[in-house]
């Protein structure tokens, strides 16, 4: 034992320990504690501790010398430590809050937290917390959109309704089209999965053009009717109203949404679409009454859906002989229908056909 340490331990005190020792939940480290006074208190010299408690000699003497000045109690708490860094001083905090709220530096398009470290001069973790203790997020922007149309709140009420309350015996589709859709094969073919090898795949590819696909979304029960076309054209638009009339009861009503497309902006079909009968479609086009509001996508449903079929309708293309000079021949998906127009799709010659 340390010079300068004498060990006390009054009947009261090894009960007490011994207890300690003797508790199955007892943290561990009041359990070594209370047997390194047990030890000392049988007169065990420091060696001898060390090799029942499995501690050290700085750690023995420490603890006895805690014994000596609080007794039992000071074998169960912790003296209070100063943190290892101090905080960071208010100036400091509020240099970075006003460095978040300004712009940028250079040509940044936000701060990023690194850019806030190193202009504040502290650490990434440091602009972290303070971001979050003030609810702040630099690289977050939301967007919006002002109207200038005067009729959008009733546009939009027509819209949001035929989605919420569709009318009785009708179907509500959202028409949208995806056109210059990359058509992308691999240089080579490769070889498929067999067991203990993965498939392969080059990794260069070739460009077979561009194709369009059209998609309607019905909002009732989430299917969606999708054709691809090799051009984008308002001839292939009535086409494909065509395939999704077709795929409609004919005892049901059509109410499509529609956006500004070019290939719905031709002045011969205010009225109607050629080959579907009349009062088939009614159709929400902008710009037109009752129309859905200019430059307001948002209440449409059907861009997500022609994201979603896009991946699921492109075409593919099988690859020549390396001696042939022919170019890859494209094989339609089909389930899009043949690329021909159909009886009903009508040329721009004045609504004649070819």
């Amino acid at each position: 034992m340390r010079a300068g340490i004498v060990v006390n331990v009054t009947r009261a005190d090894r009960l007490r320990l011994e207890a300690i020792v003797a508790d199955r939940s007892a943290p561990q480290k009041h359990v070594w504690r209370a047997k390194v006074i047990l030890a000392t208190a049988d007169g065990c010299g420091t060696a001898e501790i060390m090799r029942r408690s499995g501690k050290s000699k700085p750690v023995v003497w420490t603890w006895q010398a805690r014994f000596m000045a609080e007794g039992v109690e000071g074998l169960l708490r912790d003296k209070t430590r100063k943190p290892g860094k101090p905080p960071l001083p208010p100036n400091t905090v509020q240099r970075v809050v006003d460095l978040a709220l300004g712009p940028p530096p250079g040509e940044s398009t936000h701060w990023t937290g690194r850019e806030l470290a190193k202009a504040a001069g502290v650490s990434l973790r440091s602009v972290q917390r303070i971001l979050e203790a003030h609810q702040l997020a630099p690289h977050r922007i939301r967007t919006f959109k002002l109207s200038k149309d005067p009729e959008f709140v009733e546009k939009l009420r027509d819209i949001v309704g035929l989605y919420v309350d569709p009318p009785a015996h009708a179907v509500v589709l959202s028409v949208d089209e995806k056109s210059q859709i990359q058509a992308l094969d691999r240089t080579q073919p490769g070889l498929p999965m067999k067991k203990g090898r993965a498939g392969t795949m080059t990794h260069d590819y070739k460009r077979h053009g561009t194709t369009t696909l059209f998609a309607a979304l019905n909002v009732l029960d989430g299917t969606v009717i999708g054709r691809n076309m090799q051009r984008h054209r308002h001839q292939e638009f009535i086409r494909f109203l065509n395939t999704a009339e077709a795929q409609v009861p004919v005892r049901m009503a059509i109410h499509a949404v529609v956006d500004t497309t070019r290939p719905t902006n031709i002045p011969r079909y205010k009225n109607g679409w050629p080959g579907i009968p009349a009062g088939r479609f009614t159709s929400r086009l902008p710009r037109r009454p009752g129309s859905t509001p200019s430059k307001a996508s948002s209440p449409n449903s059907r861009d997500g859906a022609s994201s979603v079929e896009c991946s699921g309708r492109l075409p593919t293309f099988r690859l020549q002989s390396t001696g042939s000079s022919k170019k890859p021949t494209p094989i339609p998906n089909p389930s899009s229908g043949p690329l021909t127009p159909n009886a009903s799709s009508l040329l721009s010659n004045g609504g004649k056909k070819s």
